[in-house]
């Protein structure tokens, strides 16, 4: 006897098969929107894009970070050793405040410690005039955070003597957020250590 129910399984499993289709296809349609999102931040990441005077968009790639990051390293060092030594009774607070800005913790500890010390007491009290000659780094690229030792060289002028010194200091680059005006480089300096300290005594000729 024929009843209108007679296919009753064959209509479940061709829902079933639909419903499981539709399933299958969601999820790769999910799976390959979330790859083109991937794929397009990654490209963000590496190309920039202008508007022309025509109103045509060029993409511009960007120069590989780290082409550029020994030259920003060594501009970030430099800045940081000039603020932190280069300094006289009238502008030491202003660099200091800015030296601040460029490493962590390990560097405001050190100031705390010359502060406390009586170094910048002894600037004013003294008219000393503390003058950086010359900054030279070495760095190392290949381990992340990034290692340095610089190895400074300023004079201290006391009016009718000036002494000559070297510092060796030594330390780690993180890359933060750039910050401008403050820490234009991006980069913070970390475990920072005063590694010696000479006198460079001045040669007779």
């Amino acid at each position: 006897m024929k009843t209108p129910y007679k296919n009753i399984y064959t209509i479940l499993k061709l829902n079933r098969f639909i419903v499981l289709a539709v399933v299958i296809f969601t999820l790769i349609t999910t799976l390959f929107s979330g790859w083109l999102v991937y794929d397009m931040h990654k490209k963000t990441l590496t190309h920039a894009f202008a508007v022309n005077t025509d109103g045509a968009v060029i993409p511009l790639k960007w120069l590989n970070q780290k082409e550029n990051l020994e030259v920003e390293i060594l501009s970030h060092l430099e800045l940081f050793h000039n603020y932190f030594y280069n300094i006289d009774a009238t502008n030491y607070e202003n660099h200091l405040e800015k030296a601040l800005w460029l490493g962590n913790s390990a560097v405001d500890n050190l100031y705390r410690q010359k502060k406390a010390d009586g170094v910048y007491n002894r600037l004013i009290q003294y008219s000393l005039v503390q003058k950086v000659k010359s900054i030279h780094s070495e760095i190392d690229l290949n381990i992340d955070p990034f290692q340095f030792k610089t190895t400074t060289v300023f004079e201290i002028n006391r009016g009718t003597i000036i002494d000559t010194y070297e510092l060796i200091s030594s330390g780690n680059l993180i890359h933060v957020d750039r910050h401008f005006p403050h820490n234009t480089h991006g980069l913070l300096i970390t475990n920072y250590f005063e590694n010696s300290l000479r006198k460079i005594e001045n040669e007779t000729p």
